[in-house]
């Protein structure tokens, strides 16, 4: 497996299969939503897109990045959202980075977006493709393709999915920890915080499911994916 990582304004043509990371928080932000039981997530191209999405169908759950907006239902934070109940709903998303990332590789064969929080079940996925995944494109979301937490998220995996020995994740939480998207969550730089959005994103494969995205008709549509654990033989 080949493996590469770009940021956002690098991707070229069409990757086979992209990994799209956003650690804080985009893709921390939609797992808990799926722990939390929601069916869907729309991932939506702006603003205007995701409140025209809302308007045409008000019972579904609006998110967005920085403080609470008209039009929308929930910010980007999963300290915030893992009190929520969200059984059966269907969640539109638009944040600065991973929704951006996962709509310029819309096209790919196979999209996961990822973050630690789902880290070995989507390392798990792509070693279940085995040859069938080819080259692997990690898109690097956050800081034009320079965001620590991103990066070091990406590299994980990467290491992971082409079993690379034993890989300790000690170092590269370390890192996501000590970034500046980090600090400015602690700090307040950010708008749309729950004290305890770094801790939850740092937390190593919380959930036992991938996130696959897929285009349903004009919609980028992201959904749980269950993965078997190695000693499951349960076919995928």
């Amino acid at each position: 497996m080949d493996t590469r990582f770009v940021g956002i304004a690098e991707v070229a043509g069409t990757p086979s299969v992209a990994v799209v990371v956003d650690v804080m928080r985009a893709f921390t932000v939609a797992a808990w939503a799926f722990a939390q039981g929601a069916e869907k997530i729309v991932l939506a191209e702006s603003l205007d897109g995701a409140r025209a999405l809302k308007a045409r169908h008000p019972d579904w759950v609006a998110l967005k990045d920085g403080p609470p907006a008209p039009g929308f239902d929930l910010v980007n934070s999963p300290g915030m959202l893992r009190s929520v109940d969200l059984g059966g709903r269907t969640l539109v998303q638009k944040t600065t980075a991973g929704t951006v990332g996962a709509l310029a590789v819309k096209e790919a064969s196979l999209v996961l977006c990822a973050s630690f929080v789902v880290a070995e079940a989507t390392a798990r996925l792509l070693r279940a493709r085995g040859s069938d995944s080819g080259s692997v494109t990690f898109v690097v979301t956050g800081e034009d393709g320079q965001a620590e937490e991103d990066l070091a998220c990406a590299q994980y995996i990467a290491r992971r999915a082409t079993g690379a020995g034993t890989t300790d994740a000690a170092g590269f939480l370390r890192r996501a920890a000590g970034s500046r998207a980090a600090a400015e969550l602690a700090e307040g730089v950010r708008r749309g915080v729950h004290p305890d959005d770094v801790g939850l994103c740092v937390e190593l494969d919380r959930f036992p499911f991938a996130m696959v995205a897929a285009l349903e008709g004009p919609l980028m549509v992201l959904r749980p994916c269950a993965v078997p654990s190695p000693a499951d033989n349960t076919p995928m």
